[in-house]
Parts: C-alpha cells; structure tokens; sequence
C-alpha cells in the first residue's frame, strides 16, 4: 500500500492476537501504519488475529521487524512517543505531529525497563483512575491515543 500515514502504531512483543487485529483494524481505519516488533507472541495467520481484524486486512499498511534493534536501525530518526502505565506524564500533554510513531509495550510487560529508562522523556501514560487496575487493554490504550493525536492534528471527526 503506497500512501503516507498519518500516524505509525507500534507493538512492541504484542502476545494476544485478538488485541493485535483490534489494533490493525484501527490502524485501517484512521490511515495509520502499524509496525509489529518481534518476538511476536503468535504467528501473523493466526486466527483469532484474523477475525479480530475481519475483512480489513487487505486495507492495513503492515511492517514486521524481528525485534528492537531491527525496527530502531530502520526508524533511527524517528519522532518515537512511548506510552506506559509506569510513568507521571499525561498523554495529552504530548504535542503530536503527522507521522509520529505511537510505540507500546506488550500485554503483560509492558515496554520493559531499558526502553522506559532509554526514552524516559518521551514517555507518556493514559491515566487509570482505579489503583487496583494495573493497565488497560493493549487495544483499548492505542485507540485512546491515536483518536488524541488525531484531534490534535486537525483530522476532521478525530
């Protein structure tokens, strides 16, 4: 697919499928790439990744990168925002620009802590009210942040 987007999702070790497909079907629908970083956590036919996205797969711009090293050779000067439930600084504090790359952890481990430690000041949280909620769903986090970046962007209905 040759178009430029407006933003690039990142999913970093993403483990459930199902969440990953969520996030591929919104990466279609708001003209965004989205960027997988291994070790992935189940194979790209998987079912249930599938289903999730349903017949939105052919729509979504997909790039694979078998892990950190390799997406950072390829992206060095990117505008990189990481977001954790592990940090003070509100998402909606982060000036987005056209083309940022929305980068986030796996399901269970987040970012990990030499990536927070690498990018502490380009790392934002969606706030959790709840203390005895850890984090949201994977899925949930990456919508909330990409329709925030859409706003700020000027998209019209974003």
């Amino acid at each position: 697919m040759k178009r430029v987007p407006l933003f690039n999702v990142v999913l970093v070790r993403p483990e459930i499928p199902q969440n990953t497909g969520s996030v591929a079907r919104l990466a279609a629908a708001t003209l965004s790439r989205l960027h997988l970083v291994g070790p992935l956590g189940f194979s790209l036919e998987d079912r249930y990744l599938r289903r999730a996205g349903l017949d939105y797969w052919p729509l979504v711009d997909l790039r694979t990168y078998r892990d950190w090293r390799e997406f950072l050779l390829t992206h060095e000067a990117a505008g990189l925002r990481f977001f954790s439930a592990r940090v003070e600084k509100n998402y909606t504090a982060v000036r987005y620009r056209r083309g940022d790359f929305l980068v986030f952890g796996s399901e269970t481990t987040g970012l990990g802590r030499e990536v927070l430690a690498a990018y502490a000041s380009q790392t934002w949280r969606i706030p959790i009210l709840e203390p005895g909620v850890r984090s949201l769903n994977l899925a949930n986090a990456v919508s909330v942040v990409v329709y925030e970046a859409l706003r700020q962007i000027g998209v019209p209905g974003g």
